[in-house]
């Protein structure tokens, strides 16, 4: 393989730096986003579980620091933080409803960091869907490129014969295998971490609905 490598045409070479390139990228970006993903999944279950078994929002909010990879605590942080923005504002006025309280602000809220916390699990991400869907093409046209130029030898050698053929259609082939070899893990690595994404998504949408009807049933008390 080295020596297939070694003896490849200057196209086929700067191709096969090309894809060298997008493989190590790839792959350090899919160590980085396992333990990422890995991390926001686990303290997420854990702060679920922390939650709910808390009975007041200020008891949670002086432990939160604890899940601070959990995008669950970073909704919690910044709807919370509202919340008390808002009683500041409206304290000692009981004759305003949910909305006036400042609902529809705390829901902004939550919604501005979901967002925020999407991009960043989300973050690198198409540099892998770009490596797969892209990689295998780049392989192709150094895999061209080589039999081309094995042709183009052929034709000034005037010998059409296996043992002048075979090296450079060799050599050309290459670029295509390693195309395959950086594309492959890059679509496997993208496709099990949109689906972690999409799980806590789902999970971000559930706790900002009841948080906002924890807010709400605390006015309807107060």
């Amino acid at each position: 393989m080295l020596d297939l490598i070694w003896n490849a045409g200057p196209v086929v070479k700067l191709v096969l730096l090309v894809l060298v390139y997008f493989s190590v990228v790839s792959w350090t970006i899919i160590f980085y986003k396992f333990r990422t993903i890995q991390r926001a999944t686990r303290e997420s279950s854990q702060f679920i579980d922390f939650f709910w078994n808390k009975k007041r929002l200020d008891a949670v909010a002086q432990e939160i620091k604890q899940y601070s990879h959990s995008p669950l605590s970073s909704l919690f942080r910044e709807g919370y933080q509202e919340l008390l923005k808002v009683q500041r504002i409206e304290k000692g006025d009981d004759s305003r409803g949910f909305a006036d309280m400042g609902g529809e602000n705390i829901a902004r809220a939550l919604r501005r960091a979901s967002t925020q916390e999407t991009h960043r699990l989300e973050k690198y991400l198409t540099f892998l869907a770009t490596t797969g869907s892209t990689a295998p093409f780049i392989g192709l046209f150094g895999t061209v490129w080589g039999i081309m130029d094995s042709f183009h030898g052929i034709g000034q050698t005037g010998s059409a014969s296996l043992a002048v053929v075979a090296p450079g259609i060799s050599e050309a082939l290459v670029a295509t295998a390693i195309g395959l070899m950086a594309a492959i893990p890059a679509v496997v690595g993208y496709n099990h971490f949109l689906n972690k994404v999409n799980v806590l998504i789902g999970e971000m949408d559930n706790f900002s609905q009841e948080f906002l009807n924890i807010i709400e049933h605390m006015t309807r008390r107060s």
